[in-house]
């Protein structure tokens, strides 16, 4: 683990107390969560070793590139186009939401039944323990749902370079509309930024980058329908979490040599559960590092999770961008057909995403879905409720759990969950 006393963190501004205590929650979490586990594939190794340098290798690198003029972008959604970012010459990096930090002075600010991701993303602020947010040159935020556009109003107040992103609500003409022209006032920003101009090449390469991230991860995610599954839940999902920080060539690179072990486990027929391990798919809320609450409970109560509908995973990466187009508008239309794709619960209506999950439970051949929903997330939480009656007509048992980012409700969603898993042998 890198130490959080190196000049570096002091460069950033980061509290060094509370960095120690981030650190503290990284490393216990990953010798809990992850490095318990048996029969692992090799392959994790790299990506146990990004999580371990969480705040060291990766960080080291946007701070020398910055220093060498590169210009970082911190984003808090899968709607911010990375392909853009790329193009202009900058970095994207995910930001931090995903732990509980300075929550009495984050309730000064935000009322306390507010959303646990909102809250945890002005705890890191707050806290000054998230350095990719302090290494940030521009912070871009959006208007996904009511809690984060109005959280955004005060965020605004404790940091000068957050840029909001407007998105549209529905699903129609207008709508796609409004999210080119979101997509052209960002990518000027972006250029405003960094002094560069988008060309038709540069945002084919940015283009290129992303979607050669995602076909890894799509590759890796082919892979889990295999039975007995070859890898884990918990380990799919830290590689999807470690998809938004990590140098991307290098994290296509790591996926794609983790999938070649894999197709030998799975050619061989070795998976880290029995055969017949109860397979779940995990829908609804996204989860960031070091969410890991839920994923850890599933799969210590006798289940493997072979799939997530979730940003960080199918959701978030499902679509790739059609690079075919020789102008910059001609790009920037297909950057919109694909963004516009995604099903988040902020649309309204949104059959899509009652679809996805139906199509997802019969694709990995899941047996029973667990819908995830962070306390006082309206859009997910409402939606649970169609989701799970959708399933329940074609006959998949499904399962809402609402809770936080906290352990104090642990014990009674173990105990739901292996009810749950019991049902499904």
């Amino acid at each position: 683990m890198a130490s959080p006393h190196d000049p570096m963190w002091l460069e950033l501004g980061l509290d060094l107390a509370a960095h120690d205590q981030l650190l503290s929650v990284l490393g216990q979490g990953c010798a809990q969560v992850f490095l318990s586990q048996q029969n692992r594939p090799q392959g994790m190794d790299y990506f146990n070793f990004v999580m371990s340098e969480v705040h060291g290798l990766r960080v080291k690198e946007l701070v020398d590139g910055k220093k060498a003029g590169v210009k970082v972008v911190g984003s808090y959604c899968v709607f911010v186009p990375e392909e853009i970012v790329r193009a202009a010459g900058a970095t994207l990096v995910g930001l931090c939401s995903g732990a509980d930090f300075a929550t009495e002075e984050v309730e000064k600010l935000l009322p306390r039944n507010t959303c646990a991701l909102i809250k945890s993303s002005f705890g890191f602020k707050l806290g000054k323990v998230c350095p990719y947010l302090e290494s940030a040159d521009m912070i871009v935020g959006e208007n996904t749902c009511d809690g984060k556009k109005k959280a955004y109003e005060t965020l605004g107040g404790l940091i000068q370079n957050l840029y909001v992103m407007d998105l549209p609500q529905m699903k129609s003409a207008e709508g796609k509309a409004l999210l080119k022209a979101e997509f052209i006032r960002f990518a000027k920003a972006v250029e405003n930024l960094t002094g560069n101009t988008i060309t038709v090449d540069s945002l084919k390469k940015g283009i290129a980058i992303a979607n050669a991230k995602r076909a890894a991860i799509h590759r890796l995610a082919a892979l889990r329908k295999a039975g007995p599954a070859p890898i884990s839940g918990l380990d799919a999902l830290l590689a999807n979490q470690v998809f938004f920080y990590d140098d991307p060539v290098r994290f296509t690179q790591s996926v794609n040599a983790l999938c070649d072990e894999l197709e030998k486990r799975v050619a061989e027929g070795t998976g880290v559960t029995p055969k017949g391990t109860p397979r779940i798919l995990l829908s609804g809320c996204p989860m960031a590092v070091p969410n890991w609450k839920l994923p850890f409970i599933i799969e210590h109560s006798g289940a493997v999770i072979v799939g997530e509908e979730s940003c960080v995973g199918e959701r978030g990466t499902r679509n790739l961008v059609d690079a075919s187009a020789d102008t910059v508008e001609g790009l920037m239309d297909a950057l919109v057909e694909r963004y516009f794709a995604i099903d988040c619960a902020i649309f309204t209506p949104n059959p899509d995403r009652l679809a996805h999950v139906a199509e997802m439970a019969k694709k990995y051949n899941a047996q029973g879905v667990i819908h995830y929903g962070l306390n006082f997330c309206q859009p997910y939480q409402m939606e649970a409720i169609p989701v799970v009656e959708k399933l329940a007509a074609m006959g998949i048992p499904a399962l809402k759990i609402e809770t936080d980012y906290s352990a104090e409700d642990a014990g009674q969603i173990k105990t739901r969950i292996e009810a749950f898993v019991e049902m499904l042998r």
